[in-house]
């Protein structure tokens, strides 16, 4: 049963990998931009909680009514104010743009909020945990992640495939030019869908700051576990990021049970070989 457990823990630890990944995946979706600074945007999402936390005294889960719509903003104001300017057939502005950004993202969060690790304090919560089978309990926290990375990637599914905004996005993402003849304004369907991702991120940010500590140093971690969720799952498929993030997940448990010092590891090992059996991941989309 020890490792059935920890499979089972491996999969929930792949809900957050998922919500990392999702805001990436769906904008190198859109506008084939990969985003450098995207690791940084989620500690700047739990951040921005613990000030709201601590300022209005709210519990770290309700902060999301506040979390979600100003990372919606600043996600539109900045592609439409600056990564807009760097979109074209060369692919290097907008990563030197974003690595940059990173950089102004870390100092910034250093000067304000210190070198100090810091911590969303929920309660109980934390602590919570399910009896499901064989002695077997999961935690509450990580299982309302797991179902959050579901609901927000079915969610997200059904904005692609059932709206006239979805139906803008994948106009876009297929060829720009011929969208902007049709009337489409590809700048303000462009920061849509970078807010869409901030949105995103702003709930993973928050879900990240009450399961561990955070720092300003932590952003490049979390994007490279996006980037090995996404790539896993293959570049634009928003369920194979889920199941890139289940498998990051599950190969960072099973290290960690074989030796603590092996989690990360482990995890590094298994995107590897996923890489080299499948360049394109599991479940890439289809291309003409």
């Amino acid at each position: 049963m020890q490792w059935v457990d920890t499979v089972i823990q491996g999969v929930l630890l792949g809900g957050l990998y998922a919500l990392f990944a999702t805001g990436l995946s769906l904008i190198f979706g859109v506008m084939r931009l990969v985003n450098i600074a995207h690791g940084d945007l989620i500690v700047v999402a739990s951040f921005a909680a613990l000030a709201v936390a601590e300022g209005f005294g709210m519990h770290p889960l309700i902060t999301l009514l506040a979390v979600v719509p100003l990372m919606f903003g600043l996600g539109y104001v900045l592609q439409r104010g600056i990564l807009n300017l760097t979109l074209g057939k060369d692919i290097l502005p907008p990563l030197l743009v974003t690595f940059g950004l990173s950089i102004i993202i870390q100092n910034g969060l250093l000067e304000v909020f210190t070198a100090d690790s810091q911590k969303l304090k929920a309660g109980a919560i934390e602590t919570m945990s399910l009896q499901i089978f064989g002695g077997i309990s999961v935690g509450v926290l990580p299982v309302i992640t797991f179902v959050a990375a579901v609901l927000v990637i079915a969610g997200l599914q059904l904005l692609f495939f059932r709206t006239m905004l979805g139906s803008a996005f994948r106009a876009t993402s297929d060829d720009p030019d011929t969208a902007r003849l049709m009337g489409i304004d590809n700048r303000h369907v462009f920061a849509l869908a970078m807010a869409v991702s901030l949105a995103v991120v702003a709930l993973a940010g928050v879900l990240l700051g009450v399961r561990t500590n955070f720092d300003p140093s932590i952003g490049p971690g979390r994007l490279l576990y996006a980037f090995e969720a996404v790539i896993i799952g293959g570049l634009g498929s928003l369920w194979g990021t889920l199941a890139g993030g289940v498998i990051l997940g599950v190969a960072q448990s099973i290290g960690a049970r074989i030796d603590p010092g092996l989690q990360i590891l482990a995890g590094h090992i298994a995107f590897l070989i996923i890489l080299i059996v499948r360049p394109r991941g599991l479940f890439p989309r289809a291309v003409d």
